[in-house]
C-alpha cells in the first residue's frame, strides 16, 4: 500500500469520531497497516490504530491485497470502475502548518522511481514551458526539492511527506501527475491540475474538482511496465492544455475556498 492508499483509506472513516465509531482497515480481526500508514493517519481519531481491535466498531477490507479500486492481474492493474474516489483528510498539528500564499503555484515533474514511473512521466521540456509562461504571469513558481533529476523552479525543500502536504494546502493551485501527491492535494482542499494519461482511469482515482487530462486515451491500461499506450498518452498532453486547465482553476479559485476537509489538533504533530 502507497502514500496514496492511506490517504484514500481516510475518506472511507471520514465523520466516524463523530458519529461514535472507530474504523479499523483489516480483515480477521486483525489491523492491517502498510509502511506510511502510520504518517497519513496520525492525528486522524477516525482510525483505529494496531493495538485497538476490540476498540473499533466498524472493519473496512482495504489493506495490501484487497485495495477495493483495483486488484492485480500478472502484468496491469485491473481498475474497478464502480469505484469512485472521494477526498480523504490529514489531521495536521499546529506545527506543521504553513501559511496560505495567494501567488504561490506548485509544479511536480518528478516521479518516484517505480517500474511504472515512465508511464506517468511528462516530457522535462513541457514542464519547463509551462513554469516559464506561469512566472510570466506573475504566479510564484515552486517545486519540491529532493533530489528529482528534473528541475524546472526554485525548490520547496520537505523532509516528509506530511510537510509537502503542507505546502501543497498553503498553494492557490498544483501541477502534478497521478499520484500521492493529488490525492494531497484533493484531501487539503488545493485545486489541481493532474496528469493521468493513460495509466490509471480518473472516472476511478479522480477527483470532480480537479482538472485531471488523460491526453485523449480512452483506456487506463494499468501495465506495471514501461507502455507505448501510456508513454503516447502523456505525449499527447500538450503545453497549452496544462496552461488553460491552470488558468480556468485559477480564475474559479480567487480565494482560497473553505475546506471543511482540513482539520487542525489541538496539540503537537511530533511523533
Amino acid at each position: 500500500m502507497g502514500i496514496g492508499d492511506d490517504i484514500i483509506a481516510t475518506s472511507m472513516a471520514k465523520g466516524a469520531a463523530a458519529r461514535g465509531d472507530l474504523v479499523a482497515f483489516g480483515s480477521g480481526g486483525r489491523i492491517i497497516w502498510g509502511p506510511h500508514s502510520k504518517m497519513i493517519f496520525q492525528n486522524n481519531p477516525n482510525v483505529a490504530a494496531p493495538g485497538q481491535e476490540r476498540q473499533a466498531t466498524r472493519w473496512v477490507a482495504y489493506h495490501k491485497g484487497s485495495r477495493i479500486y483495483n486488484k492485480a492481474a500478472p502484468d496491469r492493474w485491473v481498475w474497478n470502475y464502480s469505484f469512485s474516489v472521494e477526498p480523504g483528510e490529514i489531521f495536521f498539528g499546529r506545527d506543521e502548518l504553513v501559511g496560505w500564499d495567494e501567488k504561490l503555484v506548485i509544479l511536480e515533474p518528478n516521479l518516484p522511481g517505480k517500474p511504472n514511473s515512465p508511464n506517468k512521466r511528462w516530457l522535462p521540456g513541457r514542464w519547463a514551458e509551462v513554469a516559464d509562461i506561469l512566472r510570466e504571469e506573475g504566479w510564484k513558481v515552486r517545486q519540491f526539492s529532493y533530489g528529482g533529476p528534473v528541475s524546472v523552479a526554485e525548490g520547496i525543500e520537505t523532509r516528509t511527506f506530511r510537510q509537502a502536504a503542507a505546502w501543497l494546502r498553503a498553494a492557490r493551485l498544483v501541477i502534478l501527475p497521478e499520484g500521492g501527491l493529488h490525492h494531497a492535494a484533493a484531501a487539503v482542499g488545493t485545486p489541481a491540475v493532474v496528469l493521468f494519461g493513460g495509466f490509471a482511469p480518473p472516472s476511478v482515482l479522480g477527483y470532480g474538482e480537479h482538472e485531471n487530462l488523460t491526453g485523449g486515451a480512452e483506456v487506463a491500461c494499468g501495465s506495471f511496465r514501461t507502455c507505448s499506450h501510456c508513454v503516447a498518452a502523456m505525449a499527447r498532453i500538450t503545453v497549452d492544455q496544462v496552461v488553460e486547465s491552470a488558468e480556468r482553476a485559477l480564475r474559479w479559485q480567487s480565494t482560497r475556498p473553505t475546506s471543511s476537509r482540513i482539520s487542525v489538533s489541538s496539540e503537537s504533530s511530533s511523533s
